[in-house]
């Protein structure tokens, strides 16, 4: 064995002598004609570099003969290679939207509200922080989004929206289900701060529920209709539980209340368009447990906005007609003993509008005026009327401040003459209220 190691050591001592000698050796004017080539192609490559980095530019000499400061080219930026992932707690996702998940959009309203003068039957308070609405906002996933609107009064917290939306399902329907607005109207759809007013008419407050109007908990499922003519149709049928304040009231599980609305949008001209709506409501009254409360209603919106001078000048038209078949007449004999002393052998079908318009006199500036008239919905033999006068000033989108001169009349004879005035500040990403 040792002899084989022996063998094989000699042979490769034999192979190194025989190829070193078989190797030309370069000699030193060799090495170093070599060496010099390649201290010229090191230069060389030294010289691209510094051009590619901007070290050697060139300074431009300006119009006014001063030396402008040399610019440095600029490098495409190669990417490094990606590092190999760490070992974390997740964290929900790395990218932006995904990180949204977890935290919706937040935003906070306040609604200060003073007023002056001889109110009447129906006062307001001379200074109050009327309302403060916190919204809750966030896209679920592709196929929901929830939306939530938490009121805090001087009174206390109520839950003024908070609802599930399906957007997208199957034949182009949309569905809503948790406690909403009904789609009744315009005015009863909007929050106190989108109203045009610092009040809501009396038509509202007498017939469809005053400030929180008829605002209840169910189901609404809507759809975009074919229509011709370029007219944009749109139905909505909603199922409420029956609870409404001052409108409609569930004494058993089976008294639910339904709500129905068309609505039709067209163009007119470039600058012109205009908004048509009608509904129905039906529940039991608050009354009596077997009077039956229906309310029929009529609503249109005209705007004006000219496409170039749009920033600075508007115009907004608003109407709405109610007629509340509450069936009073038809079952007094039988439940009067159940009636209000309020309430007289005079009925009928009581009735209330409100004709309304907002003219825009510069980007922040806007007059307008309202007319309100509207039956009582116990008797509609009594009855009140009032008119308004508003100015508002928009410092920006986020605030708003607003004077309202309102004059009522109402029915137990008495005139009122106010002046309200109102501050309204929002912070936060505030959702996009229904046009």
């Amino acid at each position: 064995m040792r002899q084989s190691w022996s063998l094989l050591g000699l042979g490769f001592l034999f192979g190194g002598i025989v190829f070193a000698q078989a190797t030309p050796v370069p000699n030193s004017d060799e090495l170093l004609t070599r060496m010099k080539a390649m201290e010229e192609r090191i230069r060389s490559l030294e010289a691209e570099v510094s051009e590619l980095k901007g070290q050697k530019a060139t300074p431009v000499v300006s119009s006014s003969g001063a030396a402008a400061q040399p610019q440095p080219a600029v490098v495409a930026a190669v990417p490094a290679p990606a590092a190999a992932p760490e070992l974390s707690a997740p964290t929900g996702g790395g990218s932006a939207a995904a990180a949204k998940v977890f935290n919706p959009d937040i935003s906070v309203i306040g609604d200060f509200l003073g007023a002056a003068g001889n109110g009447g039957p129906r006062p307001t308070p001379a200074l109050e922080m009327h309302e403060s609405e916190i919204g809750l906002q966030a896209i679920l996933d592709p196929y929901a989004r929830a939306d939530f609107f938490v009121s805090f009064g001087e009174q206390g917290v109520n839950l003024e929206e908070g609802y599930l939306t399906f957007p997208a399902l199957p034949g182009g329907f949309q569905v809503k289900v948790g406690k909403m607005r009904a789609a009744f109207g315009k005015v009863n759809t909007l929050h106190n701060h989108v109203l045009p007013w610092t009040d809501r008419p009396l038509m509202s407050q007498n017939l469809v529920g005053g400030e929180d109007g008829i605002d209840d908990t169910g189901f609404s499922i809507s759809r975009i209709l074919p229509a011709p003519g370029g007219l944009f149709l749109e139905g909505t049928a909603q199922l409420f539980r029956g609870d409404s304040d001052n409108v409609f009231m569930a004494y058993k599980r089976s008294d639910v209340s339904t709500v129905g609305h068309l609505r039709a949008y067209k163009d007119i001209t470039e600058s012109t368009n205009i908004d048509l709506g009608a509904s129905y409501s039906r529940g039991h009254s608050v009354i009596a447990e077997p009077l039956i409360n229906q309310l029929y209603g009529l609503d249109a919106t005209l705007h004006w906005k000219p496409l170039h001078r749009g920033l600075y000048h508007s115009f907004v038209g608003r109407t709405e007609f109610v007629w509340d078949r509450n069936g009073i007449g038809n079952a007094f004999n039988s439940v009067s003993l159940l009636l209000p002393p309020s309430a007289s052998p005079t009925f009928g079908t009581p009735l209330g509008f409100y004709v309304s318009g907002d003219y825009q006199l510069n980007r922040r500036w806007f007059v307008g005026s309202r007319f309100d008239r509207s039956d009582r919905a116990t008797d509609s033999s009594l009855h009140d009327t009032g008119g308004s006068l508003l100015l508002t000033y928009w410092p920006s989108e986020f605030s708003q401040i607003r004077g309202q001169l309102r004059r009522t009349h109402y029915a137990e004879g008495q005139t009122a003459n106010e002046l309200l005035f109102q501050f309204l500040f929002s912070i936060g990403a505030h959702g996009a209220h229904p046009f």
